[in-house]
């Protein structure tokens, strides 16, 4: 994630799903973009929602607990060193009910030989025709077994949501809640059966670097 911000630009003649955090998606042009994600002309990353592998819910939680699973039946999820990583988001429609857009694969990330720094771009806008989408959090997965939030996923310079949610490939589901701009330590939590488990924090003069103390057991 990057800084916040929504630098939109308003063009004549688009619709009113294309205001806002919505992403008005074109023709898939630049590689690896498809009909469910793409580049918008400001570089940002926009996907599609909503993915219909998840079952909306008023309860954010219901949603994340389905997330790890679908990913997990994706092309190369667990794949470790050859594994891919997908980025999503959870949104809601201002109707009170959270859902999960489809994933992408675009990243910055360079391969060299099967192995690469695993990574993708967490997207920034959901395009959803139903109306205007506001993102709550973004999701990932790690293509490998017992893999926690990476420094990088911690780091205040990628934050953008109120929450970030990684999972493994053995289905161990982590949130971040950073707390972006406040004075105030970030949270990371394991989600343990149907509660959350606090497992760390990040001091605020420890978010730029994105450094967590553990939290005793």
């Amino acid at each position: 994630m990057r800084s916040r911000g929504d630098g939109m630009q308003i063009f004549e003649g688009l619709s009113l799903a294309c205001l806002g955090l919505l992403a008005c998606a074109s023709t898939p042009g630049t590689a690896g973009e498809t009909k469910d994600y793409g580049y918008r002309e400001d570089g940002q990353v926009w996907v599609r929602g909503p993915w219909g592998a998840i079952n909306p819910s008023k309860d954010v939680d219901a949603v994340i607990d389905q997330l790890c699973p679908a990913v997990m039946d994706l092309p190369r999820a667990r794949l470790r060193d050859y594994g891919q990583e997908y980025c999503g988001a959870i949104y809601t429609l201002g109707d009170g009910i959270y859902y999960a857009s489809h994933t992408s694969t675009l990243s910055n990330a360079r391969r060299i030989g099967g192995v690469q720094r695993k990574s993708c771009i967490p997207p920034r806008y959901v395009n959803d025709e139903r109306g205007r989408a506001v993102v709550h959090g973004d999701y990932h997965n790690h293509p490998y077994a017992a893999n926690d939030l990476s420094t990088a996923d911690k780091q205040a310079a990628n934050q953008i949501w109120s929450i970030r949610i990684q999972f493994d490939a053995g289905c161990i589901v982590m949130m971040l809640v950073p707390h972006i701009g406040e004075a105030r330590p970030g949270e990371v939590f394991r989600r343990e059966g149907k509660s959350w488990k606090l497992i760390g924090m990040i001091k605020p003069e420890d978010k730029m670097d994105g450094i967590m103390t553990p939290v005793g057991e």
